[in-house]
């Protein structure tokens, strides 16, 4: 079956080359000329279909890209609703990030980390503040050619965030982010850069949070995290966006020699959520623990598609990604561990397990292998399956009505999911918006 290719304009004529020039011409030279690139390789690209192995069980109809507005900019005069500070009050952190649709409206760090040369600012400054630094690394783990919506964001966001920590500076608390969506019918294109040198640690949240819509909205991001030798790096994202939202997040992480470079992945919000998760071990002694859960309801779809990728010798991935489906929701999980030539004692596992906890809910889970090296160790497993009625029953004979053992049940079957991020008081924040998602 063919591919027909679409270009931006038949998709969308929000998503214009107009649109990439005022962009463009707002900010440094050289980044305006990385936008006119990737919108270049944006209209070359054709828009992925079921044809295509990657977009099997996801048609692109589903994301209804010609129905939005761009969220353009607004600077000083952006509203900040009271509910999108609240995501971040009283939570520790060591530096906050607030964007509001297509705006950084706030940023705070621990002076004493800016005192030892920690930046975190909004990516746009630091293109100009620290040009050298950012054009080194901007683009290069998700760059245009990474896939068509990539290249639509390196055309088009804002409201980008960079974080670079020194050679050897630990950041204690976490660094957290909170974006916000205020209306129904918008696009926003955000964006991360995070860069750690070597023996550098840090926690990063980001949190995606909105009411329900009417209209749909769409949030396409990219992220793109650089753990140099023997950093320490957890990266999670929290989705929790409202009815009416649809997710686009691609994100690739490249771990250096002895870095631990690890991801959690959680979707509990929006109409539709697909990521696209690149794991790049690169040093020998690199180690990447990849961390997902999902609970789909009400017809949602979540559509996940890894890689583990290793290059180098004597490198560790293990993947985990769970997810709960109650009523008519979809998932999709697709994954491949690729050990490239050379990398020898490769030690790589992935494994996707799914719950269905209605019988309209359905979960496709495709784990694969591609080895070129001989002295290796890994293994792919799937599994989906019902309620355990034996052991609903086992709650309910002592006294606990079937919704609150249901409930245990999924708590305990994410339990080994939450257990491996080593970060606690997040922990405690995922299981309560996980419970809340429950009910």
């Amino acid at each position: 079956m063919a591919v027909m290719e679409t270009t931006a304009e038949s998709v969308n004529a929000a998503f214009s080359a107009e649109a990439v020039e005022r962009r463009a011409t707002s900010g440094a030279g050289w980044l305006g000329e990385l936008r006119r690139e990737a919108w270049d390789v944006y209209e070359r690209t054709p828009m992925p279909t079921t044809a295509l192995e990657e977009w099997r069980y996801t048609e692109v109809a589903q994301l209804e890209l010609e129905r939005y507005r761009l969220a353009e900019p607004k600077g000083e005069s952006v509203a900040v609703p009271e509910e999108a500070r609240a995501v971040l009050e009283g939570k520790a952190a060591s530096g906050t990030v607030l964007q509001v649709d297509g705006d950084i409206v706030e940023v705070t760090l621990d002076e004493s980390l800016r005192a030892k040369g920690v930046v975190l600012m909004p990516l746009a400054d630091a293109a100009e503040s620290h040009a050298e630094l950012v054009r080194e690394y901007l683009g290069r783990e998700v760059g245009a050619d990474f896939n068509k919506f990539a290249a639509l964001n390196g055309a088009l966001w804002t409201a980008g965030v960079f974080l670079y920590v020194p050679r050897g500076v630990r950041i204690e608390q976490p660094i957290r982010v909170a974006r916000w969506l205020t209306e129904g019918g918008i696009a926003v294109f955000g964006r991360t850069l995070i860069i750690a040198e070597d023996g550098a640690s840090i926690d990063y949240v980001d949190e995606f949070q909105s009411p329900d819509f009417d209209q749909p909205s769409l949030s396409c991001g990219a992220v793109e995290v650089v753990a140099k030798n023997a950093a320490q790096v957890h990266y999670v994202a929290l989705q929790r966006w409202g009815r009416g939202v649809k997710h686009l997040s691609m994100q690739k992480t490249h771990a250096g020699r002895d870095a631990d470079l690890d991801s959690l992945v959680v979707n509990l919000g929006g109409d539709l959520a697909r990521v696209d998760l690149h794991a790049w071990l690169d040093g020998p002694g690199a180690r990447s623990d990849m961390l997902g859960l999902y609970f789909g309801e009400r017809g949602q779809h979540f559509d996940h598609n890894t890689r583990q990728d290793h290059k180098a010798d004597h490198a560790n991935s293990d993947l985990l990604y769970k997810g709960a489906l109650y009523e008519e929701a979809r998932a999709v999980f697709r994954g491949i561990i690729r050990v490239h030539q050379g990398a020898q004692q490769t030690d790589a596992y992935q494994t996707n397990r799914n719950l269905l906890l209605s019988p309209n809910a359905r979960a496709d889970s495709l784990p694969n292998l591609e080895i070129e090296a001989d002295d290796v160790k890994c293994s792919h497993g799937a599994t989906v399956g019902q309620l355990d009625e034996e052991e609903l029953f086992y709650l309910m004979a002592r006294g606990i009505p079937r919704k609150q053992a249901e409930r245990l049940v999924v708590f305990g079957f994410f339990g080994e999911v939450l257990q491996r991020l080593p970060m606690p008081a997040v922990v405690q924040e995922l299981s309560e918006a996980i419970a809340a998602k429950i009910g």
